[in-house]
């Protein structure tokens, strides 16, 4: 596992990119994604996508999880559809999820149940 270089503390936000075969990659976001912090993952989102068929987005550790980042992971689900890549999110984080149901997104993105079933078929 990689640590993303960052101009944040890890404490603010870290980004793990986690190699699982030459067509995916797991990316576990721990701290906060909002409007400071959501670029970074935006990028390296973007990064991902470009480099394997599979990206999973494992939020397990998001302590807050505010409308910019929302907005990253709506987009990387359009881009990712756009270009045929497989963009799956893990998330038991309460305030995540709280985010993710209070604006409808839950329904629209694909989530799987944990790390190993969403890289189901890519391993």
């Amino acid at each position: 596992m990689r640590r993303m270089d960052s101009a944040f503390p890890a404490d603010i936000v870290d980004l793990q990119v986690a190699e699982y075969g030459p067509d995916a990659r797991v990316i576990t976001v721990t701290g906060e994604v909002d409007t400071v912090t959501a670029p970074e993952l935006a990028a390296c989102l973007t990064a991902q996508l470009a480099a394997v068929q599979a990206v999973v987005v494992n939020l397990d550790g998001v302590r807050f999880l505010a409308s910019a980042g929302l907005t990253v992971l709506f987009e990387a689900n359009e881009h990712a559809t756009r270009e045929g890549r497989d963009l799956r999110l893990v998330c038991h984080s309460r305030t995540a999820n709280l985010a993710l149901e209070a604006t409808g997104l839950r329904k629209h993105l694909p989530f799987a149940d944990n790390v190993p079933d969403a890289l189901t078929n890519f391993v």
